[in-house]
């Protein structure tokens, strides 16, 4: 096993990008730190940086262990915080979240806020993973609860349901279907199309939906997930049918959204490690997230079941998140 001081070198080298950086960042020698990443090298038997333009590089493998080796520093680092809480008889009110990316401004917002108002000394480290599965998490988190797109079945995860929520049209506010409340299969019939990947759940309920209506889609743009297919959207080239919450997160701009029928449902659930009891924290932050998700989509089902706008007017995540592999 690598030693600590060994991993917290490699991270100061890729965050720093030089050896010189991460030895001022250290508060070590440049030697010391280049000492330290030959013996992290020689201990795994591998090679982890090459050199272009005199300068090192991390290898491919290089960039797995690193992404491997910063979960087990957060480990760590969790610990010692743990330990100092502790010593001083604190509780420990830090809570570890993973979520779907398109979930942090959409779903946790509102909790995250209340908690800090709320409870003294309540932090929390909140990561975005684009594919949540049992085997990763089990093997290579460290997570207090989170958030995803279902299904998640591991003995070791407790899964609950959060909310449901309903696929929507969307499209660019002056487009010609934006006048009606609702769309069908046979009104998409000769629309330029954009579509998240061939495998996604929406690609796959939109074209089941428009087969047996007996209409072909005309797919033109493809993303490679919701955020993507709906900036495609923002830019004008189609209409597509999206998550409302991934719609909401992805940074497009000038969208309305509007109800498909046949209805195609979305399910978002709430997991928790099954081998741990849920701390007196936890257990107030998933209340306060199961009430918000279930407030959000309910509002998002009757302000299309009115025929409402749904129009989204500004960027709600920066950076354009992800979003699901919807």
């Amino acid at each position: 096993m690598p030693r600590m001081n060994m991993l917290e070198a490699l991270r100061a080298f890729v965050e720093s990008g030089s050896v010189s950086q991460a030895a001022t960042r250290l508060g070590r020698s440049q030697p010391q730190v280049g000492r330290l990443l030959a013996a992290l090298e020689e201990e795994l038997g591998f090679t982890l940086f090459t050199r272009e333009n005199r300068r090192l590089v991390l290898t491919a493998e290089g960039r797995r262990f690193h992404q491997q080796s910063e979960r087990v520093l957060a480990g760590h680092e969790g610990l010692n915080r743990l330990a100092r809480q502790l010593r001083a008889g604190q509780r420990d009110n830090h809570l570890r979240i993973l979520t779907a990316p398109q979930v942090t401004h959409a779903l946790l917002r509102e909790p995250l806020r209340r908690m800090a108002r709320e409870v003294p000394a309540f932090s929390a480290t909140v990561e975005a993973r684009l594919r949540l599965d049992a085997e990763t998490l089990l093997d290579q988190e460290h997570f207090d609860l989170g958030v995803t797109v279902p299904p998640l079945n591991h003995p070791g995860v407790r899964v609950e349901l959060l909310c449901d929520v309903e696929a929507v049209m969307v499209m660019p506010r002056d487009h010609p279907l934006a006048r009606r409340r609702s769309l069908s299969p046979a009104d998409l019939a000769g629309q330029d199309l954009v579509a998240t990947h061939p495998r996604s759940v929406l690609r796959t309920a939109l074209e089941q939906a428009m087969q047996q209506a007996g209409v072909a889609p005309r797919i033109r743009f493809e993303g490679a997930n919701g955020a993507i297919a709906c900036q495609l959207v923002a830019m004008g080239l189609g209409i597509g049918l999206a998550d409302p919450f991934v719609a909401r997160s992805s940074g497009a701009t000038g969208l309305v959204m509007r109800r498909f029928e046949p209805s195609v449902p979305l399910r978002y659930g709430l997991f928790t490690p099954a081998f741990q009891p849920r701390s007196d924290i936890t257990q107030q932050f998933c209340a306060l997230l199961a009430a918000e998700a279930r407030r959000q989509a309910a509002a998002l089902a009757e302000n299309l079941r009115r025929g409402g706008s749904g129009m989204i007017r500004e960027a709600q995540s920066a950076g354009g998140s992800a979003g699901p592999d919807r």
